[in-house]
């Protein structure tokens, strides 16, 4: 098996929602306007009304009540609008995914999304992008479970697959990872390049020929998410911490409590609950 042959049956391929990929095509579009997104978005009633639910939501804690999709991108911004329409369209794309626990795999890339946002605005960084990168990183296993579901079983016996060595056994076994498929899929998707790297590098950011700073606040991101998801005690947390790729980020380890307790000089804050960080966006995963 190899990554073309999981991209060369169509019948396999994700069917991604009409207005969701119009929103994809935007990506390499400069001339791209407010009204033009707006307008395709109101066409569909049914995701109008869940955007705006989001938009209102306790996430984003915007100071008026938003009624309209002009409104919500007006108010959060193109970037986090077409980040809100294609988390759920990769919901809906995705909606039968053998050998997948769907509800668990989307809560950890919700997580993921939050937690690498509040990293890097903690730092002064593209926090909308490492969003982008985290909600999306990991739909390479998405797809590889779509297109090789007996493949994919022997390897989910060995290791589940949000585990943290999950990227290694699959270089060892298949030559590729999780985050090649996904960067494959993002350039079908004609996705920006900084976002095709990121989506490559995510899984294992020190291994990259050039070091990409938005992969490795997700890769951090998605630590954080797997702490809270497959519930790890606190010496697991300790030992799977990620310290190499946390210094090169310069992110000091201390912002997660068990990381703190490490750390009693700790300057940064910590990180909030990521209940707390992902109030009210649960309706991207319905």
């Amino acid at each position: 098996m190899d990554i073309q042959s999981l991209l060369d049956q169509p019948h396999k391929l994700p069917t991604i929602p009409k207005v969701a990929q119009q929103l994809m095509l935007s990506f390499s579009s400069e001339d791209v306007t407010i009204d033009e997104i707006a307008s395709q978005l109101s066409a569909d009633p049914a995701l109008s009304a869940k955007l705006l639910r989001l938009a209102n939501s306790a996430y984003f804690q915007v100071p008026r009540t938003i009624g309209t999709v002009d409104d919500a991108l007006r108010m959060l911004g193109f970037v986090m609008v077409r980040n809100l329409v294609l988390g759920n369209g990769m919901v809906t794309a995705f909606r039968n995914t053998p050998g997948m626990n769907l509800k668990q795999f989307w809560r950890y890339n919700l997580y993921t999304a939050c937690a690498s946002r509040w990293l890097a605005g903690q730092s002064g960084m593209d926090a909308d992008l490492s969003f982008t990168v985290g909600l999306m990183h990991g739909i390479g296993q998405l797809q590889m479970h779509s297109a090789a579901p007996q493949a994919m079983l022997a390897l989910d016996q060995q290791l589940n697959v949000l585990a943290a060595g999950r990227a290694e056994l699959e270089q060892r076994t298949l030559g590729f990872h999780y985050g090649d498929v996904a960067a494959e899929l993002a350039k079908l998707w004609k996705f920006p390049q900084d976002i095709i790297a990121a989506l490559r590098d995510t899984p294992l950011p020190l291994a990259a020929t050039e070091f990409s700073t938005p992969a490795a606040w997700v890769h951090m991101g998605a630590w954080r998410a797997r702490v809270e998801v497959l519930q790890l005690g606190e010496e697991e947390q300790l030992t799977s911490y990620p310290a190499e790729v946390g210094k090169r980020l310069g992110l000091e380890a201390a912002w997660l409590p068990s990381l703190a307790a490490q750390h009693v000089r700790a300057t940064v804050p910590e990180m909030p609950a990521l209940i707390e960080l992902t109030e009210g966006l649960d309706a991207m995963l319905e």
